[in-house]
């Protein structure tokens, strides 16, 4: 799969105004606003509060986190229609880039009528008005003990934002700035949330998630299970024009 691919960003230049323009979506869209939990994104100690403090509030803007997005009804209804595909193959532990290890991937793009409806949802809240999604969900299933490494998703490949529906287990998602890694953030993603990652959090910071047994928010361990996410994405830019 090529759909979750990862890329430092040291050959691509992100215009300034690329990013007020991700501002003003991001802040105009009441429903994130309304729906998402900010203390479930927390900056690491090692950013300073004096530090970088426009780059802090903005990235705090453009990582959200939206907890209980989907019931358990519905989480169940996500699961069993992936779950025919995904028993049919085997965990992988060697990505082809290395980025991914002990993980199940596959896309979908026809969903029953109740599905459909979740992931309409998804784009309403997520996606700025006349947003253009990749046609695919991509469908992530992750082991107890796989993880994800720091990435950046590659600009050729994933437009301006990124929305990921977790199920079945909480996870940890730490945001490390990429030329500056002591600039840091992690988000707790509990079971059913939707995460919305745009602006300066999907074009400056990687995400990972991190490895099961040591996953911790606020000094406690969240212990962490299999985990499948539904990821929907933007087109890139020069395809969506």
């Amino acid at each position: 799969m090529r759909i979750l691919t990862f890329s430092v960003l040291k050959n691509c230049k992100i215009k300034t105004s690329l990013f007020k323009n991700l501002s003003v979506q991001a802040q105009a869209n009441n429903e994130i606003e309304k729906l998402s939990d900010p203390n479930l994104v927390e900056i690491l100690p090692s950013w300073k509060e004096d530090e970088e403090v426009e780059l802090r509030s903005t990235v705090l803007q453009h990582m959200r986190v939206l907890p209980n997005f989907v019931t358990e009804e519905e989480e169940a209804a996500l699961l069993a229609e992936v779950e025919p595909q995904l028993k049919r193959m085997r965990y992988e532990f060697d990505h082809w880039d290395n980025a991914i290890e002990g993980f199940r991937e596959t896309e979908r793009s026809q969903w029953n009528a109740g599905n459909s409806a979740v992931l309409a949802r998804v784009r309403d809240v997520a996606f700025p008005p006349h947003a253009q999604l990749l046609p695919h969900t991509h469908v992530l299933d992750l082991a107890p003990a796989g993880h994800i490494r720091p990435h950046v998703d590659a600009v050729r490949f994933c437009g301006d934002t990124i929305a990921g529906l977790c199920l079945l287990s909480s996870a940890v998602m730490r945001l490390t700035h990429e030329q500056r890694p002591h600039l840091a953030l992690d988000a707790l993603l509990q079971r059913r949330c939707l995460y919305v990652m745009t602006g300066v959090a999907r074009y400056l910071f990687s995400h990972a998630v991190v490895r099961g047994a040591e996953g911790a928010w606020r000094g406690a361990g969240v212990r962490r299970g299999r985990r499948v996410a539904l990821i929907c994405r933007e087109k890139p830019r020069a395809a969506a024009e």
